[in-house]
């Protein structure tokens, strides 16, 4: 077993995003300090460490954080710069517009400049709405492999409120995407909450609160990742350079919700809507769209995705999307599946359950993961697991998911560990090669 380093010891949380935590030279990680999963409303700072010297840095603190927000947390490196983004509540959250899924933005900071923010994506909850600016909150932002396009899930305040007098609507999560075209002005009378952008950004997937049974209909999307560093190859040979996948909930023949795979084939242009769909939507309807984005399913399973909660991963060649379910034997495990579509493949057969999200190697050719309280690697070619760490107590085992760097020669991930000043979420690292 390689040896286990703790990377932060400071009486206070060190909570690492599922994907995207090394710098693009592997040698600082970037975390949040929440040290309950829950607490991002409450959450102040985003800093990062040396995985060499344990240098810890400030990028950023809330200003005037209370309770009620801003907060800021699920913080990811870009994959080709010295910048990171995380999600921000709004800046002037009180008691009366709190932190909340459709109260939070995407914010940017140049690692060389701490302290200095970008808002990447405007808002505008009032109509007159603003095409490239949205009317909710973002989540969970993940870099394209090219560092110039950014994906998140995405919760919509207008519709939010809508519900509250109309029971046939509901906030239905949804997936959006957003990229530096050209920055989105939102006039100033729009409301205390609305602001300017500094990228474009567009909702990409439909969603309905009333899926048909034993069709592709959703009401939910979530939880998606970017398909291959550049896309993937169609059947036909050619090339879908830019795409998502993601998990959506469908209604079976039986009426009962299932979550399958959904692939999201996006158009070069974010900025086009189609005839009659506007990409900002209305006062009663969601936002569109661009036009050319094709949302497409998958998977047709009896039972859908099951597990802990995780996001889809796909290998780096585009050539496989993997995600979890439980084999015959109930034990939750890795299944891959084509981004065509087609036959699933059984890729982990643990005897225990997989605890955590999981992540493919930057070569493709493993995926780390927590199970039976341990971190583990399997080959893809051979099946073959490696108990990477000791079993663990129930209290100390791995969290949050295990995150490769860069080169494939570490990997990261938390712990909970007690010490003189409380329980604190800690970074632990594994070197696998030099």
């Amino acid at each position: 077993m390689p040896p286990e380093t703790q990377l932060t010891h400071a009486p206070h949380g060190h909570t690492l995003n599922h994907i995207q935590v090394f710098s693009p030279d592997d040698a600082w990680l970037v975390y949040d300090t929440r040290n309950v999963d829950t607490n991002l409303g409450q959450t102040c700072c985003i800093r990062m460490v040396n995985v060499h010297t344990g240098e810890d840095r400030l990028l950023y603190q809330t200003p005037n954080q209370t309770p009620h927000g801003p907060g800021a947390g699920a913080v990811t490196f870009s994959p080709t710069q010295a910048q990171v983004l995380f999600l921000h509540g709004l800046r002037n959250a009180d008691a009366r517009l709190p932190y909340a899924m459709t109260r939070r933005t995407g914010v940017l900071i140049d690692t060389q400049k701490p302290g200095h923010p970008h808002f990447l994506d405007g808002r505008n909850t009032a109509p007159p709405f603003t095409a490239g600016a949205l009317r909710g909150g973002t989540h969970a932002h993940s870099w394209s492999a090219d560092g110039q396009w950014v994906c998140f899930t995405y919760n919509d305040e207008v519709m939010e409120r809508l519900a509250a007098s109309d029971p046939t609507v509901a906030d239905l999560r949804m997936v959006g995407v957003m990229a530096p075209v050209r920055a989105v002005k939102v006039p100033n009378n729009n409301g205390a909450d609305a602001f300017d952008g500094e990228w474009f950004a567009a909702v990409v997937t439909r969603v309905t609160e009333n899926p048909t049974p034993g069709t592709d209909e959703i009401n939910r999307a979530f939880d998606e990742t970017w398909i291959g560093r550049a896309g993937y190859t169609r059947p036909d040979g050619s090339r879908q350079h830019r795409a998502l996948a993601f998990q959506g909930n469908v209604r079976n023949g039986a009426n009962q919700t299932v979550t399958e795979v959904f692939v999201l084939d996006l158009p070069d242009n974010l900025t086009l809507a189609a005839p009659g769909q506007p990409l900002e939507g209305t006062s009663t309807t969601r936002p569109n769209p661009p036009v050319g984005t094709v949302q497409r399913r998958i998977t047709f399973t009896e039972r859908g995705i099951e597990g802990p909660r995780h996001w889809l991963r796909s290998t780096p060649d585009g050539a496989l999307i993997g995600f979890l379910a439980k084999d015959k034997n109930e034990q939750v495990q890795v299944f891959g599946v084509s981004p065509n579509g087609g036959a699933i493949r059984q890729l982990t057969h643990q005897p225990h359950s997989i605890q955590t999200p999981f992540s493919f190697s930057p070569d493709g050719s493993r995926v780390a993961y927590a199970a039976d309280n341990s971190v583990f690697v399997t080959d893809l070619n051979s099946g073959q697991a490696t108990r990477l760490t000791p079993r663990s107590t129930d209290e100390t085992r791995p969290i949050n998911g295990v995150v490769w760097s860069n080169k494939g020669n570490r990997l990261v991930y938390n712990r909970y560990v007690a010490g003189p000043e409380g329980r604190f979420i800690q970074i632990m690292q594994l070197r696998l090669s030099e």
